[in-house]
């Protein structure tokens, strides 16, 4: 029974659900982009399969990975409003196992097309639905600011993770963020978790950093992710180049911080996972005994 039961644990640890992790602060300049592009590559380098979803009419995230502007590409305005499924708008990338599906500038009048629409605030979910079972972590790129878009990929969203700078700017705009949150899990999407507060260009020697962090630390606690993001002149660099940084540079701080972020969240998500199937398991356990019990 113990091996029959520890096998099946194995087989629902792989088969689990991907997870949908939106990476949103309606405040622009603190990394959002930078932090999507090389969680995502520093997931797939760890043989996890993942998508890459860009979800800001800029376009950054799909620049930032080679992709060239191309009109004619299928694209996550396709999906959003209804013309496309998940499936045709896979774009491939120079890492293995790391999917995108790119934006286009055509994306900001999504905003104002499905006004009117039905079930407008889940169309990413349900676009994406179909393909949770081939990707272990889909990451989304938000734009900076919380419009329909940011809210469609936080309905879509099984967590959301917060870069921001150590600024105290930064502090006085994650309270609006957590606002839209809280109304988010009681109208949408009720399972809508913190994935973390991960601070990005950050310089530890200054005072101002320090307090910020406390701040922090004493709002989210043990949500704030122990990974910090430096100041990294390669992270600056590498979009240009239409690479990750672990591809640009796989030496430099910058690539070497979001490694250590990918294997945080990797770690913790699998703590939980463990636990929950365990759970899982111990209630199947429990199932013959109580049918004994009841025939006896």
């Amino acid at each position: 029974m113990r091996i029959e039961l520890f096998c099946k644990q194995l087989w629902l640890l792989d088969n689990l659900m991907g997870r949908v992790i939106a990476v949103a602060n309606q405040k622009g300049g603190v990394g959002k982009t930078t932090t999507a592009i090389n969680l995502a590559a520093s997931f797939a380098a760890a043989e996890v399969n993942t998508l890459l979803i860009d979800c800001d009419p800029q376009s950054n995230a799909s620049s930032g990975l080679g992709l060239v502007k191309d009109p004619d590409r299928v694209s996550t305005y396709h999906l959003l409003l209804g013309e496309a499924s998940g499936e045709e708008a896979l774009a491939t990338t120079e890492i293995e196992q790391l999917w995108l599906i790119p934006s286009h500038k055509n994306l900001i009048g999504a905003n104002i097309e499905l006004v009117e629409a039905e079930r407008r605030e889940y169309r990413l979910r349900e676009a994406i639905a179909p393909l949770r079972d081939r990707f272990q972590y889909i990451v989304l790129d938000c734009p900076p600011a919380l419009d329909l878009l940011t809210l469609n990929a936080l309905v879509a969203a099984d967590s959301v993770l917060i870069p921001m700078q150590a600024e105290y700017f930064a502090l006085e705009g994650i309270s609006e963020l957590m606002d839209t949150v809280e109304r988010i899990r009681v109208e949408l999407n009720p399972g809508l978790e913190i994935e973390g507060v991960v601070l990005t260009m950050l310089d530890e020697r200054t005072n101002l950093a320090q307090q910020v962090t406390a701040e922090l630390r004493k709002f989210f606690g043990a949500k704030v992710c122990a990974t910090t993001i430096p100041r990294n002149i390669r992270l600056a660099e590498a979009p240009s180049h239409g690479q990750a940084a672990l591809v640009y540079d796989p030496r430099s701080k910058g690539a070497e911080s979001y490694i250590r972020l990918a294997k945080e969240i990797l770690g913790r998500a699998s703590v939980e996972q463990l636990s929950a199937v365990s759970s899982q398991l111990s209630d199947e356990a429990e199932k013959p005994s109580e049918e004994m019990d009841k025939s006896a």
